[in-house]
Parts: C-alpha cells; sequence; structure tokens
C-alpha cells in the first residue's frame, strides 16, 4: 500500500493525493461491487431478480470484481518485473488466488445468473473495503495524533500515536470475524459447487460447461486454502454420518463411497504441486 500523504498538508490536498493512487481506485471497485449486491438482494427477495435494473446491478458487481482483482493482480506482477523476476508463467499465473478470482468473476460476468455466486466476493469486499477506510481513508482526514509524555516521564522509545476510535473498531471487526468469514465463504464456494452440480442434474443451458470452469477453480481453492479443505472434511463427515443410519438403503451408501473415491482420484491427478509417485496432497497454508 502507498504510503499516506504527509500530516502537515491540508486534508482536501491530501485526499486528493490519495484519490489519485490505483489502490484507490481498487476501494471504488470494491464499494460499487457492495451498492451492487444490496441493490440486487432487494430486487431477489421481492421476486424482481431479472428485473433490467437488477440484472444491470448483477452484472456491476461482477464488472467491479474483475477491476479490483485485476489491479491487484497487475500490481503484483509489475512489481515483480521491476525487481527482474520477468514474466510469470502459466503455472505461477493459475496458482495466484487473486488471478483465480479475476476468472471466475469473468466467468460470471458473462454467465447465466447464479445469484449465490455474488456472495463470497461480497465477503471478501467488506474486509477489503473495512481494512481501507480504517489504514488510509481514516488517517487521511484524521492523521494520528502523537501521544505527550507527562512532564518528568521518560520518553518512549518510539513515539506514541493516538488513533481514531473508528479505525480501532473496525480494525477490531477485522480481526473478529476473519476467520469466521473464511469459514462462510468456503462453505458457501462449495455450495455454489453443489448447486451447479444439480443444474448440470437437470440439463439447465451451459451447465456442463459452466460446472467444468467451476470445479477447476475450487480445486485450486482447496489446494491452497485451509478453509475449504476444512469445509470439505465437514461435509464428508456430515454425509458419512447420515448414511450411515440404517433406513438408508445400501445401493445410497455405494453411491457415495464411489463418488469418494472418485473425488480422491480427481484430486490425486490434479495435483500439479506433487511430485510423481508421492503418498498424495497434504494440507497447505491458507492464502
Amino acid at each position: 500500500m502507498a504510503p499516506l500523504p504527509s500530516a502537515s498538508l491540508p486534508w482536501q490536498q491530501r485526499f486528493m493525493l490519495v484519490m489519485q493512487t490505483l489502490q484507490f481506485a481498487w476501494f471504488v471497485g470494491h464499494f460499487i461491487l457492495l451498492l451492487s449486491i444490496v441493490y440486487y438482494s432487494l430486487s431477489y427477495i421481492t421476486f424482481n431478480s431479472y428485473s433490467s435494473r437488477a440484472q444491470f446491478s448483477y452484472r456491476t458487481a461482477f464488472l467491479s470484481a474483475a477491476v479490483t482483482y485485476g489491479i491487484v493482480v497487475y500490481k503484483a506482477y509489475r512489481a515483480k518485473a521491476r525487481n527482474g523476476r520477468g514474466q510469470a508463467g502459466l503455472k505461477e499465473l493459475a496458482g495466484d488466488e487473486n488471478v483465480q478470482y479475476l476468472a471466475m468473476a469473468l466467468v460470471w460476468l458473462y454467465s447465466r445468473q447464479v445469484p449465490l455466486a455474488l456472495l463470497p466476493f461480497g465477503i471478501y469486499s467488506v474486509f477489503h473495503y473495512a481494512s481501507y477506510v480504517r489504514q488510509v481513508v481514516i488517517p487521511t482526514i484524521q492523521p494520528p495524533q502523537q501521544i505527550t509524555t507527562p512532564a518528568g516521564t521518560p520518553p518512549p522509545a518510539k513515539p506514541q500515536y493516538k488513533t481514531s476510535p473508528i479505525a480501532d473498531k473496525l480494525g477490531a471487526f477485522v480481526r473478529n470475524n476473519y476467520d469466521f468469514s473464511m469459514y462462510m465463504v468456503a462453505t458457501l464456494e462449495v455450495g455454489l459447487w453443489i448447486r451447479l452440480f444439480l443444474s448440470v442434474l437437470i440439463f439447465q443451458k451451459n451447465a456442463w460447461a459452466l460446472t467444468i470452469i467451476y470445479t477447476a477453480f475450487l480445486r485450486a481453492r482447496y489446494a491452497q486454502s485451509s478453509f475449504v479443505q476444512k469445509t470439505v472434511t465437514h461435509l464428508r463427515a456430515r454425509v458419512d454420518n447420515l448414511l450411515a443410519r440404517q433406513s438408508i438403503p445400501p445401493v445410497a451408501r455405494q453411491v457415495w463411497e464411489a463418488s469418494k473415491q472418485g473425488i480422491a482420484r480427481f484430486c490425486e491427478l490434479t495435483d500439479f504441486g506433487r511430485p510423481a509417485g508421492s503418498a498424495g496432497p497434504g494440507p497447505k497454508k491458507a492464502q
């Protein structure tokens, strides 16, 4: 994140300098995304999700998501180029979670409406928006004031600053809700795959293509995110417990076991980071 303008400047000038940064465009993108989701959600719960305005807000949300992730990807790889690391290879691009979300935002932008797909992007935007307000907007308008030590008290090794109470509350909100929200995102992403798979079973138009693309995305998320891994593990355990009941027909358990074996085989074949012949994929650090 770019350094804040000097506190000696008038706040209007400081804010104008902030508005000229690419990071501010990223912030505005998240703001528009959240507004679009709110408008579309109101249209959805009032059974008006296919009106022209609702469709516009739906597409605008994913366009904003594509812009915000595009800015992050552009800044990251521009910095690498400046450091002499050269152009990124296809494998490195595919393994970048920001590239993955950029690609999915573009897919959703040009696909049929799937309202559930908005929610993971919306949750991420809430945290990005809150963090930017806390770290940039508030300090730009109201710079932290240095705390003066009482007379006769030795000064601290480093200057101490008093931050805005609003910034402190936003920081506490992000810290206290981050893990829960990431689990929520992971649950929504897994639930979205189930939603798409059901659309294949009822022969919705273009359902196969969309499901295949999203499967590749979710496979990448599973490899990178411990939250997705734990969500899948929890879901598998719940289904195991459900099918263990005596009232469940044996054929259902057989289908479930075959499905688990097929998924495990698919994960093994698509674990490109694992050397051939190794024991299998292990949990990786969440990004």
